[in-house]
């Protein structure tokens, strides 16, 4: 018996268990120390107390043995149990759990697919069918991400699902997620949106109206405003007679935003046929829960729209880019003197809070941007402060090269002494000093952006052109002026309310702003109002020299041969854009540049032009010129540039014109883009 029970504990998996389990291995060696220990004792004592001992230690080895046997039949029928659970549960789990498996041989025939996936396919038999000839939707996405190790959403038999493809094991496996992305949708769809509505003009249109008119106006304006808000589910607020809060959901501002803010062009056109246009300007946030800071935001949209012109809705949630709609028409003159002056009674106060003041324009300067540069400097003169001019001399138009010549040749030395070069500017600047920025608003366009970023604390903005979204942040004083014809017009008027006691602006400086104010109206026929004219008539008065402008814009007979080389290669695109592109390799002046474009624009039936070249900076740059409603600003923002409705441009880098030319049709040919030119 006791033979029969040591043969069946010592066969090998009972073995393998007291071999592997120390407890057990480490009991039986402690039971056979102390057992061998008491029969040795007990034999020294006498034989008959010996056998006694042997006889007790045989019995105890005997239902220890049988201890340990059952110990490890149990074990081993637990192990095996728990093994056959484990195997049925995988296959359960393959079977019935609500994840799709499918199974590819290197053909990519299916070789298997569970039943969870299956129901999905109705009653196609897949096994052993190529997959790509049941389902080719299906089989694309999964080859879209063969090689992918993270998971994918796609869309496929009407619902949304999470795809995995273990290329090296040939197996994709797929979870429906279409009730979570539902549940993610609505959260996405209830989110609130905040936004803020103002009248550009409303002020100026309803000063010369009666009573009953104003009333009449305003009560169509509210009215109108009220039906579009309760078509899209938005609720709006009178705050004011020209400013409205409207708040409503991220849904309701998907649908308007497809319908790109038409609410702009029914009051625009109607209040026009009634000899009263008003025009809206509204900034919209969204994407964060915080009213406070929505509502921080949406002024600050609001504010971005104003400082384009007007006429126009900027969208934008925080730290995403800004969407604009509308911006059709060219912004009303609406500026007055009053702000002229306080203007410059403001850069005055600045100036004497300095202690040396530096004004630059934007890369590769213009006469706009270099005639602005000569105005602020003047101004610093009349305030007894001194002003330096920064200017890169390896980067410079043609007519700018001249006027430098005559600042040289003319004796000019005060304003040649005080040209003075980026890292020198860098030298000079103190904590104290104040930069102004002429002709643009951009740091990242400026002359410098390094010394922008050692004096933004004390930074102020003269612009002409219409706001970006790239904007310094905490400007001290900013005069932009998108109705103005130019940046030298709005200095010339500065110019005007300073101190009368001090030497006054000189011919040469008089010149160069005319010129600026010519170049940018196309003398005098594009964006040139009754101030325009003003201003000019004030810098004739100062002694600009009208045969020294025409000097200045004297083009040379390359550039003449260069730009009608230009013409020559124009494409129509859509029927009324013109497109023209250089070479990858040859280097083209700027000027000649835009002169090509306004010169396409006089083509019949051209409503919009633009002209790729090659800069002598190896930069690719973009002239954009429109008439009518086109607007070619928004085109060049989306390539990083900007300007006003009928006059942008961009510069892009690390590109060639062939690329750039290619990035430019893809944009001009989105339907968006298409839907304006048709407008």
């Amino acid at each position: 018996m006791i033979g029969a029970t040591m043969k069946d504990f010592f066969d090998r998996e009972n073995i393998e268990i007291f071999i592997k389990n120390t407890n057990v291995r480490s009991l039986a060696l402690f039971l056979f120390v102390v057992s061998g220990l008491g029969i040795i004792f007990a034999f020294l004592m006498g034989w008959i107390y010996g056998l006694i001992m042997l006889v007790l230690i045989v019995i105890g080895l005997y239902f220890s043995i049988e201890l340990l046997q059952k110990m490890a039949t149990d074990t081993h029928e637990y192990l095996n149990d728990l093994a056959y659970r484990i195997k049925t549960g995988e296959q359960q789990a393959l079977l019935e759990m609500p994840i799709g498996i499918l199974v590819f041989d290197d053909k990519d025939k299916v070789e298997w697919i569970n039943p969870y996936l299956a129901h999905f396919f109705g009653d196609e038999d897949l096994i052993g069918n190529q997959l790509e000839a049941v389902e080719p939707e299906l089989f694309k996405k999964i080859k879209a991400h063969w090689d992918d190790e993270d998971y994918h959403t796609i869309e496929w038999a009407g619902k949304q699902f999470t795809l995995l493809v273990q290329a090296d094991f040939n197996i994709a496996y797929l979870m429906d997620v279409t009730k979570y992305i539902e549940i993610e949708s609505l959260y996405e769809d209830d989110k609130l949106v905040l936004g803020n509505i103002y009248l550009d003009n409303y002020a100026e249109i309803s000063q010369g109206m009666s009573d009953s008119d104003i009333s009449n106006l305003r009560n169509y304006i509210t009215s109108e405003l009220n039906e579009w808000a309760e078509k899209y589910g938005l609720f709006i607020k009178t705050i004011d007679d020209d400013y409205y809060l409207i708040l409503g959901h991220q849904s309701s501002l998907d649908i308007v935003e497809q319908n790109k803010f038409s609410i702009l062009d029914v009051i625009r056109e109607n209040t026009t046929k009634q000899n009263s246009p008003v025009t809206l300007s509204v900034g919209v946030a969204y994407g964060d829960n915080d009213l406070n800071k929505l509502s921080k935001l949406a002024q600050s949209n609001l504010d971005l729209a104003l400082g384009r012109g007007g006429d126009q809705v900027v969208v934008k949630a925080a730290d995403k880019q800004a969407r604009f709609y509308g911006g059709k028409t060219n912004p009303m003159e609406k500026r007055t003197r009053v702000r002229a002056r306080m203007i410059s009674q403001a850069l005055q106060e600045l100036m004497t809070e300095s202690d040396q003041i530096f004004v630059q324009g934007h890369r590769i300067p213009d006469m706009d941007s270099i005639g602005a540069c000569l105005g602020i400097q003047r101004i610093a003169k009349m305030n007894n402060q001194e002003c330096w001019i920064v200017l890169d001399n390896d980067h410079i138009h043609s007519d700018v090269a001249k006027l430098l010549e005559k600042v040289d040749e003319d004796g000019y030395q005060d304003i040649q002494d005080h040209i003075i070069t980026v890292d020198q500017a860098l030298e000079k600047a103190t904590d104290h000093s104040l930069l102004i920025m002429v002709d643009h608003s951009k740091p990242k366009i400026s002359m410098s952006e390094s010394l922008f970023e050692r004096l933004k604390s004390r930074v102020m903005i003269i612009d002409h052109h219409r706001r970006g979204e790239e904007f310094p942040e905490n400007p001290i004083l900013v005069y932009i002026e998108p109705y103005a014809s130019s940046t030298c017009e709005l200095i010339a008027e500065m110019i005007e309310y300073q101190p009368r006691d001090s030497e006054g602006i000189n011919k040469l400086e008089a010149t160069a702003m005319l010129t600026g104010i010519q170049v940018d109206t196309k003398s005098f026929t594009l964006r040139a109002g009754t101030r325009t004219f003003d201003a000019a008539s004030y810098l004739r008065s100062a002694g600009a020299d009208g045969l020294l402008i025409q000097e200045l814009m004297k083009e040379n007979v390359d550039s003449y041969m260069q730009r009608n080389y230009l013409i020559s290669r124009v494409e129509i695109l859509n029927q009324t854009m013109a497109l023209s592109a250089g070479e990858n390799d040859v280097i083209y002046d700027s000027v000649t540049t835009a002169q090509a474009a306004d010169s396409l624009l006089t083509m019949d039936g051209i409503d919009a032009s633009f002209v790729i070249t090659l800069r002598d900076d190896h930069s690719v740059g973009i002239s954009a010129r429109s008439v009518g409603d086109f607007n070619v600003q928004v085109i060049m923002e989306a390539m990083g540039g900007g300007g006003h409705l009928s006059n942008a441009a961009t510069q892009i880098n690390d590109k060639t014109v062939a690329e750039v030319r290619a990035d430019l049709i893809e944009i001009l040919n989105k339907p968006e883009n298409e839907d304006e030119n048709e407008e």
